[in-house]
């Protein structure tokens, strides 16, 4: 009769005295050989118990050499839990690591069902099939939570089982046996054994062996969590070290600043691939893209905005590319599907501010993102880790996303502090540049300023006296005079309104002086009501209209005479034009100021040239160059009280009246005509659906977009009204604007070096009528014509534009035709010469006895 093995192991558990004095006898040195495989010559133990203790004692060493090898931990943990799962009879065991994500605790598997025949690689769980814990599910998270060690002899009747990973693996847990791994008050680990295999349930002295051999398995990991802090701090402080370095090594820009800081620090990142994404902090739109949602064109934004109520648009992405060969890829305005984007996570983390740790990218169901690969080299998004680059305002300025740590595994706590703390970084370190371009305004302020002070000065006392002679006839200066003795003297000294014919669109300044010009200008005032209804100084009014016009240079065309021009075809447009219906008083006042003010200081040139010759003017306004400075040298002279015509106006009608002009004066920017030119249209359109000219009007006076819009477009109008003059006005104008040009084009030529558009080459000024000709095509007959169907009393302006062409027109033909004579005319020549040589050669070579036909 043959005994098997679980029959004898049934009758030791059965009888513990026979088994204890059995195994504490003595045993023959043959025995002891046999069993632990040595020389007989070499064995000096006796029992089973010192074999036992022999045998352990020899894997506590391999253990300990194990650890100080820096053999990884896991192969040193599995090493122990196959023990234990050998010793106290369990079916599997496993390692769950402790880590925060996202602020949040949890647990991820490490080694799983590990037991006593199983291999390394196989227990071993890759980052995308972890089986993860929260604090608050299952036996392992109540062992994290309460950092005490359990038995657990039924799960059935423990409340803090779960049964989601038998379900997940289809196996059956009966009973658990879990301690945690401390360090300090930390917890760094919980280890389990699942499944008594020879009893009910795991017993007290399984539990002690159990909590044993744990010791040499917390001192292993304690090594390994410590290891991985001092990294991850020396990491910190590293990647600290040369961001700061970079960082104040470039202190002008942002980008470059956040670009030199980041490429630096790339080895300590511990991730294949980031990208930062830079956002757009304009925070207020400019007037000319708020008008198409006030019009009902476009729907208004609706997007994710930030914290701060900036709309979210990343104008530029870097991508840093670590894996395989480094590159770097700079994306400027990046389209939405760009795959750094397309997921949607830095637009979520730019509205919310929130840290966003992603284990599994594949699997995650809040964004989408990309699954194939996204290079030739194979590269997938496995993990992400996406942060938001917040600077000292709390305003949040871009948003770094780093891409699969190094080592396979998802971020950590410990890698979102390190990230964290380099974007933070980052984010403070945006204060150096904020603050260098704030100096660098104020030292290009100062600079215009001082230009400002040195070429324009105000009215001085001595020159008011050629309008305003009140020493002449009250002996007083005008400041100690009555309102009304300041208007006897204007009665007599301004020219009225028909002298010098101000309500006409055909008025030309040919035969005025400058100072007739201001006299005209202080006319208006008084023309369209506004001095004594708005309370205006007559002496602040005489003083202003006179400062306004030494604050143009005495250049060629964009002179005072210019400005006037625009300020009088303002006025005609609203009385003569009878476009002052859909305007209060304060409104026509404003328009016609910022006639007068809207080329004041110009400087001869336009702004390209600005930006060309890196003029303080381009550094300080990014767009509409001249137009922004315009309209500040005008607030700067209305700033001054002496010159301050709007003195008596309450705050809420200097408001209004200052938004309208800074609308005129930057709509006179020919860049921003064709936004504006469609929905004048529409308006114009619009106004012949009415056929009511009442109700028409008084549907316009309430639309304060549409009335900004007509505005601008009368701006427009003035601006380029001097091509709807009389041929005789037209053609000198012309000259004067192309003289003008064509000193530019002198500039580019000698000072930058540059060779000049046609337009502004005085080598081709016989092109001018063509010029003129496609200019009055593609920019000025549009406006003339919209406005003559909009009013017909401002037909003559329409007349005039088509008059002009034909002349122009004439001009050009003219010029073609004396140009392709003159080519006809060398092309005779020149075959006559032919001709001439080839008889030449024929006479020559007869002696010869060659024979040459030649046919003219």
């Amino acid at each position: 009769m043959s005994v098997k093995s679980e029959d004898v192991e049934k009758f030791l558990d059965g009888n513990p005295g026979f088994a204890k004095n059995y195994f504490a006898k003595k045993l023959k040195p043959g025995a002891v050989a046999s069993v632990m495989g040595i020389p007989e010559s070499k064995v000096d133990l006796e029992s089973f118990k010192e074999i036992s203790q022999v045998e352990e004692g020899e894997m506590f060493f391999d253990l300990i050499k194990d650890m100080q090898e820096n053999v990884n931990m896991e192969k040193v943990i599995f090493k122990i839990l196959k023990r234990i799962s050998a010793l106290i009879h369990a079916d599997r065991c496993s390692l769950f690591m402790y880590r925060q994500r996202n602020g949040i605790a949890e647990l991820a598997t490490r080694l799983f069902d590990v037991n006593t025949t199983a291999k390394l690689e196989e227990c071993m769980v890759p980052p995308d099939s972890e089986i993860v814990f929260p604090l608050d599910i299952g036996i392992v998270g109540h062992v994290a939570q309460t950092k005490k060690p359990i038995n657990v002899k039924d799960v059935n009747e423990s409340s803090h089982f779960s049964s989601f990973v038998d379900e997940l693996t289809e196996y059956t847990t009966r009973n658990v046996l879990a301690a945690p791994v401390m360090n300090g008050k930390d917890v760094v680990a919980v280890i389990m054994a699942i499944n008594k295999t020879t009893g009910p349930y795991f017993t007290d002295e399984d539990e002690d062996l159990f909590l044993k051999y744990l010791k040499v398995g917390t001192l292993n990991l304690k090594i390994y969590h410590l290891s991985y802090l001092h990294n991850c701090e020396t990491r910190k402080g590293q990647l600290l070290l040369w961001s700061a370095n970079k960082v104040f090594e470039e202190l002008t820009d942002i980008e470059r600043q956040f670009h030199k800081a980041l490429y630096t620090v790339r080895a300590y990142l511990n991730c294949d691939r980031y990208s930062v994404g830079l956002l757009d902090m304009t925070k207020e739109k400019e007037f000319f893209d708020i008008w198409p949602v006030l019009m009902g064109e476009q729907a208004p934004y609706s997007g994710p905005v930030t914290p701060d109520g900036r709309e979210i648009n990343f104008y530029k992405v870097i991508d840093y590319i670590l894996h395989g060969k480094e590159e770097i890829k700079v994306i400027p305005n990046p389209p939405a599907d760009h795959w750094a984007l397309v997921s949607g996570l830095p637009t979520y983390v730019a509205e919310s501010g929130f840290i966003c740790n992603i284990m599994n990218a594949a699997a995650e169901e809040m964004f989408t993102f990309q699954t194939e690969p996204l290079d030739d080299r194979g590269w997938t998004i496995k993990n992400v880790l996406s942060l938001p680059i917040v600077n000292k305002k709390e305003e949040i300025v871009g948003v770094a996303t780093f891409y699969n740590r190094k080592d396979g595994k998802p971020f950590d706590e410990q890698d979102e502090q390190l990230m964290e703390a380099l974007t933070q970084f980052l984010g403070w370190s945006a204060l150096n540049p904020d603050t260098y371009d704030k100096m660098n305004k104020l030292e290009n302020r100062k600079d215009i300023a001082q230009d400002m002070v040195l070429y324009h000065v105000k009215c001085r006392d001595d020159e008011i006296q050629n309008v305003l002679k009140t020493r002449e006839i009250y002996g007083r200066e005008p400041r100690d005079c009555e309102e009304d003795e300041l208007w006897q003297i204007l009665k007599k000294e301004l020219p009225g309104p028909t002298k010098f014919e101000i309500y006409e669109f055909r008025f030309s300044d040919f035969d005025c002086t400058e100072m007739d010009l201001v006299m005209c200008g202080i006319q208006m005032y008084y023309e369209v009501g506004v001095v004594k209804k708005f309370q205006i100084p007559q002496e602040v009014l005489v003083r202003f209209m006179y400062s306004v016009s030494k604050g143009y240079r005495r250049i060629t065309y964009h002179n005072w005479r210019h400005g006037f021009n625009v300020g009088q075809t303002m006025f005609t447009l609203l009385t003569t034009g009878k476009l002052k219906r859909y305007y209060t008083d304060l409104e026509v006042m404003a328009m016609i100021t910022a006639g007068f003010l809207h080329d004041i200081d110009h400087r001869g040139t336009n702004n390209l040239y600005q930006v060309k010759s890196q003029n303080p003017l381009a550094k300080l306004h990014g767009s509409s160059i001249l137009e922004r400075h315009h309209l500040e040298f005008g607030k700067f002279l209305l700033a001054d009280e002496t010159l301050n015509i709007f003195q008596n106006l309450n705050r809420r009608q200097t408001e209004h009246v200052f938004h309208l002009i800074d609308i005129a004066i930057i709509a006179t920017d020919l860049a921003l005509y064709f936004k504006k030119r469609t929905m004048f249209q529409k308006i114009v359109d619009l106004s012949e659906t009415y056929e009511d000219e009442k109700k028409w009007v008084d549907f316009m006076s309430l639309e304060t977009t549409r009335k900004e819009i007509v505005m601008a477009m009368m701006m427009t109008a003035c601006d380029l009204s001097a091509i709807t003059k009389p041929w005789e006005v037209q053609s000198k104008v012309a000259l004067s604007v192309a003289a003008e040009f064509w000193e530019q084009g002198d500039l580019e030529r000698t000072v930058l070096e540059q060779q000049p558009i046609p337009m502004m080459d005085r080598n081709k000024a016989a092109e001018l009528p063509k010029l003129q000709c496609g200019f009055i095509d593609f920019v000025c007959t549009f406006v003339y014509k919209e406005f003559s169907r909009f009013h017909p009393s401002i037909q003559p302006m329409f007349d005039g534009i088509l008059n002009n062409r034909k002349e122009w027109k004439a001009l050009q033909e003219a010029y073609e035709a004396k140009l392709k004579a003159a080519e006809e005319a060398a092309k005779a020549k020149q075959e006559a010469a032919a001709a001439k040589h080839a008889t030449n050669n024929n006479a020559s070579g007869g002696s010869s006895g060659s024979k040459t036909c030649s046919i003219c």
